[in-house]
């Protein structure tokens, strides 16, 4: 396949794959999940790009587990393109806490969104899972194909059911009914409006607060769960939005692709550099009573860069600038801590 030479938002040239799905200028886009991290990002970048008829929905005008309601949705709206990325999210305490509320929330979102998107003809619909629908001791780095290989980590093992079910869901009714339904799974995301409370976080924007609170509080330490020798990889969201975006218009195969940038560190790693850019001279102490997780996690994207997309924002750059929106948006949305994240 060629390339074209084009102009990018920032006035910068590059050479951009063809599109192998055309999404007009005035097609209707619906953003299933547009308050949380993932799709509000994906509602900037649609935005940047100039579409011009994109469709949202918060949770007081549509429940997404209301099969009856979103049928209703879909019939009045007609979307066209659907990016489902709403869902029940969280890091380890959450999942522990509420292990029921994240497998009924995920399974019945996904189920919901697909079958009326089937009902009402949508053109293309792009599925958002998750890269903890790998086995716990999965080879490194994670291969699409490794799915179902192995036992999931247990801290997570309802919620990544439900993102597994998504993955099969969209399969199955491309298969039995042609519809041209794709699914992608990122890595750990992070970014602006991103869930910041310590009780339902996940680990980097945890940090961000934590660190921050010491240095606003005068506190000497902050104390990070575990042994900190876990390795992750991180994708800034805005990164994400344009992958979503260039999968929606090139990809087009049954089995889901990985989305990441290739790159781990240990939280050990990951804590000193947010103590760096947050609150120097903080001293860090971990907790080695508290669960780890998954060893390792790091998603082989040799299947992303074949297609022609690569990540473009360093982890430092990204902590750095999602760090700035959290000191001027961010801080100010949470009172307490005791906010879910549900996105």
């Amino acid at each position: 396949m060629g390339s074209a030479l084009v102009k990018r938002l920032d006035g910068k040239r590059e050479n951009r794959i063809p599109d192998m799905h055309d999404i007009a200028q005035d097609a209707r886009i619906f953003v299933a999940g547009h308050g949380g991290l993932v799709g509000s990002a994906i509602l900037r970048r649609l935005e940047a790009e100039g579409f011009s008829r994109l469709l949202t929905a918060t949770r007081g005008e549509l429940d997404l587990r209301d099969q009856r309601a979103v049928d209703h949705w879909f019939e009045a709206n007609r979307p066209e393109i659907v990016f489902l990325v709403a869902g029940t999210v969280g890091g380890i305490l959450a999942n522990s806490t509420r292990p029921a509320e994240f497998i009924y929330d995920n399974l019945m979102i996904h189920a919901t969104v697909v079958h009326a998107a089937y009902r009402t003809g949508v053109r293309r619909l792009l599925y958002l899972g998750s890269s903890c629908i790998y086995p716990r001791h999965a080879p490194q780095p994670i291969r699409e194909q490794d799915l179902l290989t192995g036992l999931l980590e247990p801290t997570n093992e309802p919620y990544a059911i439900a993102k597994i079910a998504g993955i099969k869901l969209c399969q199955a009714y491309r298969r039995q009914y042609g519809c041209d339904f794709i699914s992608a799974m990122p890595t750990n995301l992070y970014g602006p409006n991103d869930n910041f409370d310590l009780e339902s976080s996940h680990v980097l924007p945890a940090l961000i607060r934590k660190f921050h609170d010491a240095k606003v509080e005068g506190r000497r330490s902050v104390t990070v769960w575990g042994t900190g020798a876990p390795r992750r990889e991180f994708l800034h969201v805005d990164d994400l939005a344009d992958a979503c975006l260039f999968l929606a218009r090139h990809y087009d195969e049954d089995e889901h692709v990985n989305v990441g940038t290739g790159e781990d560190l240990s939280i050990r790693a990951l804590a000193e550099l947010v103590r760096d850019v947050v609150a120097p001279g903080v001293a860090l102490e971990l907790e080695p009573t508290k669960p780890d997780g998954m060893p390792r996690k790091l998603l082989d994207v040799s299947r992303l860069h074949a297609l022609g997309w690569r990540h473009r924002i360093g982890l430092r750059e990204g902590v750095e600038s999602t760090y700035a929106w959290y000191q001027t948006a961010g801080s100010s949305r949470l009172p307490a801590a005791t906010a879910t994240a549900r996105s």
